[in-house]
């Protein structure tokens, strides 16, 4: 992930709601038999441009869900959203899974997967054309779709990062 543009956030301040992505039965073969377990991946955000995801893993499913959405708590990123929808055209990548990010006008919705709309929907984007190429394991595509929007720059961090006014951005 690129580390210019992570902005980590402080829980406290802010309110969060989440999204339970995908829940998995995870066995495991004892001598006495099989031992269920369970894996939930959880997006959380505030939908006005801060999201994370978390893994949790326990024996009950609500105990997993629980513990996915105190690890997404932790892992909280701000993201640029322009008019309701992303700054540029971006390239996500998380081990097999790639994600295509693109903005898209008014009205559009999201146009995404499933794993990819929780992402999406939680960090407040309204409008915006993605693709999900390679691997479709939800924890890849979560990731990938995190790593796409953290790697985004609106005008003025980028006026920033090199300098300038905000016009020579546009003008330059």
């Amino acid at each position: 992930m690129s580390t210019i543009n992570i902005k980590r956030v402080k829980t406290s301040e802010i309110e969060l709601k989440d999204r339970l992505v995908s829940i998995q039965r995870v066995a495991k073969v004892t001598k006495g038999g099989r031992t269920f377990s369970f894996s939930a991946i959880v997006v959380v955000g505030d939908e006005a441009g801060v999201v994370g995801f978390g893994l949790g893993k326990a024996k009950e499913v609500t105990e997993a869900i629980a513990k996915g959405i105190d690890d997404a708590k932790k892992n909280l990123v701000k993201v640029p959203i322009l008019h309701g929808t992303v700054p540029h055209e971006q390239i996500g990548k998380f081990s097999g899974g790639f994600v295509l990010i693109k903005p898209a006008a008014v009205g559009t919705g999201v146009i995404a997967g499933g794993a990819m709309r929780a992402v999406l929907e939680s960090a407040g984007i309204h409008n915006v054309l993605a693709k999900s190429k390679g691997s479709s394991n939800p924890h890849n595509v979560v990731k990938a779709t995190v790593d796409a929007l953290t790697k985004m720059r609106d005008a003025y961090t980028v006026a920033q990062h090199r300098g300038v006014d905000l016009n020579k951005v546009f003008n330059g």
